[in-house]
């Protein structure tokens, strides 16, 4: 457990009855992420989240808890953070479905649920942040449609769709994105796979095993993030497959972004998780003040707010990535790849 100690005045609130001014109380927030298999939860979103918070209620206690791809590891936290007195639990669920039943016992004891970058289909939680899953489906699968096209790659040519967890509803939106762009394009999905947990190990073994089956009909490979995406390239170079199909990501991590610069990888999306992770705190001190956190649209329903986000390919990668500062080049220009950064004017 962290306590967040910045020297800071209280924040406070007027209330409704008698204008008179009350201290902030200092408040128990949980935030529950999914797994491990991603970097992003301890590299991104808890920072962002903390840091969030140090503003926003620097009196708050944070209590921070990872799953480890583990339904019933999830369920014990939850209940752990529930006992040591969490008012607002973020919760990023293992499985969408069985997070339902948490959701009914927090809100029956008066505790908020924010679902976080997973939603929860069967019970509507307090609140929703993320991305724009189906969004985001959408976008990987059809930057890679449009640069089959501009290759001059022929209509009827084959591709392999990777999707995430089949526990994950976010997950779900993201294959819905995938099937809408591959559906109206000119090209046919030869195999598809749900990829337990997300993890890189099982996807690999799945493209290895279609590699065999297809050889080089395959042309494309639309994975749906780059965990899945770097298993899908492993299988590729250990097949001896020379040039390699274009292969989507999703969440430009480190690892993903190296691959890019480097050809191997075609795309992935760049949603800086400090952005969620900065929404889920100006929520959940929402609701530590009695307000009503405004709903930019509403999905399962339940009140929610969708962040666009931006693809990124080797093309834009200087623009969308450094000129931003999401990475540096300091961190993704090691050695292996100095040469390609130099000629995507990354490095000087």
């Amino acid at each position: 457990m962290t306590r967040f100690t910045l020297a800071a005045s209280s924040l406070a609130l007027t209330t409704l009855l008698g204008g008179a001014v009350l201290a902030q109380e200092a408040a128990t927030i949980a935030f529950l992420m999914p797994d491990q298999a991603s970097t992003r939860y301890e590299q991104h979103d808890f920072p962002g989240f903390k840091a969030a918070l140090e503003e926003l209620c620097p009196d708050c206690t944070v209590i921070y808890q990872n799953a480890n791809a583990d339904v019933s590891l999830q369920q014990q936290q939850f209940n752990s953070v529930i006992a040591q007195g969490a008012k607002i639990v973020v919760l990023d669920p293992v499985d969408s479905a069985a997070a339902a039943g948490l959701v009914q016992m927090a809100q029956s004891q008066g505790v908020k649920v924010i679902a976080y970058d997973r939603p929860i289909p069967d019970v509507p939680a307090d609140y929703y942040v993320s991305f724009d899953n189906k969004g985001i489906g959408q976008a990987i699968a059809q930057s890679l449609v449009d640069h089959m096209k501009a290759e001059g790659i022929e209509a009827g040519a084959g591709v392999l769709q990777i999707n995430g967890s089949p526990t994950d509803a976010a997950a779900g939106l993201i294959r819905d994105g995938i099937d809408a762009a591959l559906d109206a394009s000119e090209y046919k999905t030869l195999a598809e796979y749900d990829t337990p947990d997300w993890a890189p190990p099982k996807a690999q073994e799945f493209t290895a095993g279609q590699i065999n089956r297809f050889g080089a009909d395959i042309k494309g490979i639309v994975a749906a993030n780059d965990g899945t995406a770097g298993g899908a390239i492993a299988a590729l170079k250990a097949a001896g497959v020379d040039p390699l199909p274009p292969v989507t990501g999703n969440d430009a991590t480190i690892a993903a972004l190296q691959l890019i610069i480097a050809g191997d990888q075609y795309n992935t999306i760049s949603k800086p998780s400090e952005i969620v992770a900065r929404a889920a705190a100006e929520v959940a001190v929402a609701f530590l003040k009695g307000e009503t956190p405004e709903a930019k649209t509403t999905l399962y329903d339940t009140p929610s707010e969708l962040f666009v986000p931006d693809v990124v390919t080797r093309e834009n990668i200087k623009a969308e990535i450094f000129d931003k500062g999401i990475q540096t080049p300091e961190e993704i220009c090691t050695a292996d790849y100095a040469e390609a950064c130099r000629e995507l004017g990354i490095l000087e």
